[in-house]
């Protein structure tokens, strides 16, 4: 009775409340639970249509009409629906349905599943979890599993009397129960939908509650970690605070837990005052991290509390709407944390996710931000660098173009016009339409619903300054006709001049001689021009401008519009910068230019890298100073990084063995990277004692990411090896094998174990990470190895990642026609 070709259900009843009652076993890995789901139903029908899968259902009834039915079950898995037959016709109208089913706490890390850590004496302790986004509800309960079939939730847990347990709403009973257990029900939701409906349950510790404008907020985490909690209550007691005040409407729930999972295959999810992280972005000691590793924490946890109100108050009809469900989170996310630390800078720092985003967005296998979703495939695919980094880039720019003001008082519209509702993209654009009076959704049609983006052109003439777009891609052969409406801010000698660039060739005639930059401030989602003979002085530019030439000119030598040894060339100009942000773009770049050259001619390249380093690194001190911030003590640990890999500074690689444990965060994990890319089997067992012994997340993430650097087959042999045992956790399993794919020593020995271990990897890894772990084949730039890639993914397709797989086939390609073109005529030219 189910239309397999449609995967949305059909449309016979509307629910408005669940009941639901669950007793997980943490022994056993098992769950049982009941349901009871108030609905509407629309017209007459003998049957309803809910989602449900890896369930085994035992019993259901409909009453409607004041008659109870026992319903017909038939559940089919494969359409992941569970239709219910009444004996008779049901009336339209109310009803209520109650299912009894029970299922498994699986390992997959998705749906009603298990996590676990081992304590201090060894002992391994499991945890009930919950991941829903987008669609394994289901897979905890029946229900309608699709955002727009918001309703209220009234949980109830049955668990161990010693555990704790939580929910998206306050605990409002508790009852004693037989065998050691504990009934605990908590206050009913506001009307929302299934994915964001959480509970964890377990040996668990919770802080006690602080207060956030009447809102009481807590960390919760496994035992022994409250001292890594300060941090992440500040962070949410300031975001509660700012988001309400931006969006000019209280907090929408009644409590807030922040609660650290053990195994987590997201980085945080925004369930409904239960939002669960990744133990590394949540529990941090601000002494004991560099400021990037500060700064992504406050980022998450603003992202994910910004989504209480842009997602969980007004959530998307359907999945392709997804992306301003993530793309504003990702902005306000920005916003947030530029307003708690201003003097990180980190709408500078965004740059840095922007230029990842842009890279994918040159591809032709690109999409658009906004695209037809059908499938749940379709709905993982979305979680993509598109989504959340040009999104947020796009929105970025919108405000810009608006004003901030205006700006936030059409999203205060929209917030407050669609409260517990479901919303369209245009919906959004009308609210900003109404307040600003400008033609929001003209301008940003094309933006949402075509792939790619311009490179602009600035040509001085006689007549004026004359404009040209054109559709910028990594590959040229591939760029087509395409153009954008472009808000442009120019500052030229004469000032600054705004305009909305919507044709493919503009005159300004109020413009003489060559701008200093077409694109003020660097804010809008466009690339500019370069040219090694017609270059701005780099004291003309502000450093978010900086750092949008130096990309840029990356970018452009990808695309074979500038050699390698031009880009070079762009980066002496710009020597003696101070700004963090632009030097990270200039690593890029040079760790770019070192994969196109052999060890003949690498020395060369090190000399030229240390000329332009070792200047900047003496003018910030190779140690720090008490007066450094924060931004400069990462400066000085990204060039210590450079000067120590590409640079292959022998003082630097010397100095970094003495400071792995230095008392500044920064300078030590950037020894830690300078170790680990050139050391042996002495370095590697030090490494690995440390990751083993990390008593705190970052130093855990952080020395594990560092073994994938070292240069030896025989030493990632050891790495891979604890990722078949699972001594590797699956959540950061594949992540590690994305960068070892990256490490130019070992690459082909890496890819040839994720390719001759498909099969469990496939099976074992969480299903959104398969593409991460994927992207690693970007690096695998020999001719031989882009045919072997491409035929081996062919024979096992990965559904799930919606088109990224076949962007990192794209870039593999484009990267070995990078090294093909480059490695002789840019080896020649470091010589001469």
């Amino acid at each position: 009775m189910s239309n397999s070709a449609d995967p949305r259900l059909p449309r016979l009843a509307v629910p408005s409340a669940y009941r639901l009652e669950l007793v997980p076993d943490l022994d056993m890995f098992t769950f049982t639970g009941s349901v009871e789901i108030d609905v509407e139903i629309v017209a007459p029908t003998d049957h309803l249509v809910v989602n449900a899968t890896e369930l085994t259902i035992h019993t259901a009834t409909i009453t409607a009409g004041g008659k109870t039915h026992t319903a017909g079950i038939d559940l089919d898995m494969e359409t992941e629906r569970l239709t219910l037959s009444a004996s008779s016709e049901l009336s339209a109208g109310p009803a209520t349905i109650a299912i009894t089913f029970d299922g498994i706490l699986n390992d997959q890390l998705r749906g009603f599943y298990r996590s676990s850590y081992t304590d201090e004496t060894g002992a391994e302790h499991v945890i009930a979890t919950t991941q829903f986004q987008s669609t394994d509800a289901r897979r905890c309960f029946p229900c309608w599993d699709e955002p727009e079939y918001k309703a209220t939730f009234e949980t109830t847990l049955i668990v161990d009397a010693d555990h704790l347990a939580v929910s998206n709403t306050a605990e409002i009973e508790r009852t004693p129960e037989p065998n050691g257990r504990m009934r605990v029900r908590y206050a009913p939701t506001m009307v929302m939908s299934t994915y964001l409906v959480a509970f964890v349950v377990g040996p668990l510790e919770a802080t006690e509650p602080i207060d956030a404008d009447g809102v009481p907020v807590r960390v919760i985490h496994r035992p022994g970690q409250t001292h890594l909690t300060l941090f992440a209550l500040d962070v949410a007691k300031h975001a509660l605070h700012w988001l309400s005040d931006y969006f000019a409407l209280p907090y929408p729930s009644d409590k807030v837990d922040l609660i650290a999972i053990p195994d987590f295959a997201f980085g945080a999810m925004e369930n409904l005052g239960c939002v669960t992280f990744r133990e590394v972005l949540l529990l941090v000691d601000p002494d004991e991290v560099s400021q990037p590793e500060l700064q992504v924490v406050a980022d998450v946890i603003n992202h994910e509390l910004a989504h209480m109100w842009f997602g969980d108050l007004v959530t998307m009809q359907w999945w392709e709407g997804i992306w301003l469900n993530e793309a504003f989170a990702t902005f306000m996310e920005i916003s947030c944390s530029n307003a708690y630390r201003p003097d990180w800078r980190v709408w500078d720092s965004f740059a840095r996710s922007r230029a990842r985003a842009f890279d994918v967005d040159a591809l032709a296998s690109t999409r658009p931000i906004e695209y037809p979703v059908l499938t749940a495939e379709d709905a993982e695919g979305m979680f993509d660098l598109l989504t959340y980094e040009k999104g947020a880039a796009v929105v970025r720019m919108l405000e810009q173009y608006l004003g901030e003001d205006i700006f936030r008082d059409g999203v205060r519209h929209y917030i407050a016009t669609h409260a517990y509702k479901n919303t369209e993209t245009t919906d959004l654009w009308d609210s900003l339409e109404l307040v600003s009076g400008q033609p929001v959704q003209a301008l940003m049609n094309a933006w949402i619903f075509q792939g790619g983006h311009p490179v602009v052109t600035a040509t001085p003439s006689p007549h004026g300054l004359r404009l040209e777009q054109h559709h910028f891609t990594l590959d040229p052969s591939v760029a087509d006709d395409r153009t954008w409406s472009i808000p442009l801010v120019i500052r030229h000698v004469g000032g600054t001049t705004s305009v909305l660039m919507d044709q493919r060739s503009m005159l300004l005639t109020g413009i003489q001689g060559a701008p200093i930059t077409v694109s003020e401030g660097a804010s809008g989602f466009l690339r500019t021009a370069i040219t090694t003979h017609a270059l701005p002085d780099p004291a003309d530019l502000s450093p978010a401008e900086r750092h949008s030439v130096i990309d840029d000119g990356w970018a452009a030598c990808v695309a074979g519009s500038l050699t390698a040894a031009e880009f070079l060339t762009l980066c002496r100009h710009f020597a003696g910068e101070e700004d963090l942000n632009v030097w990270q773009a200039m690593s890029t770049g040079l760790h770019g230019l070192d994969r196109l050259v052999d060890n003949d001619a690498r020395p060369s390249l090190q000399a030229a890298v240390r000329q332009l380093a070792e200047p900047a690194l003496a003018a910030v001190g190779n140690e720090p100073g008490a007066n450094d911030d924060d931004r400069t003590r990462e400066l000085r640990a990204t060039l210590v990084r450079v000067l120590g890999t590409v640079g292959g500074s022998h003082s630097v690689i010397a100095a970094a063995a003495e400071t792995l444990d230095h008392d500044d965060a920064s300078l030590a994990a950037a020894a830690l990277a300078v170790v680990s890319h050139n050391g042996s089997e002495n370095e590697y067992d030090t490494v690995h004692d440390r990751w083993q012994r990390a008593d705190d997340p970052q130093s855990e993430v952080r020395n594990l990411r560092a073994l994938t650097n070292f240069p030896s087959v025989k030493l990632i042999d050891q790495l891979l090896a604890e990722i078949s045992d699972g001594s590797v956790r699956t959540q950061d399993a594949p992540y590690v094998l994305a960068r070892a794919m990256h490490n130019r020593f070992v690459d082909r020995y890496v890819w040839a174990y994720v390719r001759d271990n498909w099969d469990d990897l496939d099976n074992r890894f969480p299903s959104n990470s398969i593409p991460r772990m994927l992207s690693g084949i970007t690096a695998l730039d020999e001719p031989d190895l882009v045919d072997e890639v491409a035929d081996f993914l062919a024979d096992h397709p990965t559904p799930q990642a919606g088109k990224q797989v076949e962007q990192h086939l794209e870039r593999q390609a484009i990267n070995a026609r990078l090294r093909s073109r480059e490695h002789q005529r840019f080896s020649r030219s470091l010589h001469s």
